[in-house]
């Protein structure tokens, strides 16, 4: 059972998958930064193919992990806010349907099972944004009480919402989360 004895999260995990807007990453590490004192990121297999680990990993206060057996992670990954940022169509639709078929995703399925804080900030454009699915995908993650963040649209279409528009959603959980002694419950 998680030790709740604490009152407030220490820890942010940074998830960070393939989309045109995975560069923001590293905005949002940081911004992460002024929440908590460490965060851990976490890439899917094709966000790799738009930022490069090693930017990630060289800010301070934050950690890549890229295997299950990092020792970050073990021998469960420590409670702490989950952001998925920026989330691309393929993950959020993944997370709806409960597909952990990934590290990254792995750690988002068991946050939302162990009831602590997880904001999702899909970057979409407009025909994915359209897509049935999607608004589906949003809704139930919201119904598991996953804060979803809207896309934005500054003129030129939709895309991830501005930083600070996600680390005040971010900055909500963290506030609003309660250890419960006994059990894994989360605030709304």
């Amino acid at each position: 059972m998680p030790d709740r004895t604490h009152t407030r999260l220490e820890l942010a995990y940074l998830i960070v998958t393939g989309t045109t807007t995975a560069p923001r990453a590293l905005e949002l590490a940081r911004a992460l930064l002024d929440q908590v004192p460490q965060v851990l990121t976490l890439m899917t297999p094709n966000a790799a193919r738009v930022i490069a680990p090693r930017d990630l990993s060289a800010i301070t206060g934050t950690r890549l992990i890229q295997s299950y057996f990092d020792e970050a992670i073990l021998p469960r990954p420590p409670e702490g806010l989950v952001m998925v940022a920026p989330c691309s169509f393929n993950s959020l639709n993944k997370l709806a349907a409960g597909v952990a078929d990934n590290l990254a995703l792995s750690l988002v399925a068991e946050a939302i099972g162990r009831l602590t804080p997880v904001v999702v900030a899909p970057s979409l454009n407009a025909p994915l944004l359209a897509h049935p699915l999607t608004s589906a995908s949003m809704a139930a993650l919201r119904g598991w009480g996953v804060s979803v963040v809207d896309p934005e649209d500054d003129g030129s279409g939709p895309r991830l919402a501005r930083t600070d528009v996600i680390m005040t959603e971010a900055a909500r959980r963290l506030a609003s989360w309660r250890p419960v002694p006994g059990s894994s419950g989360r605030a709304p």
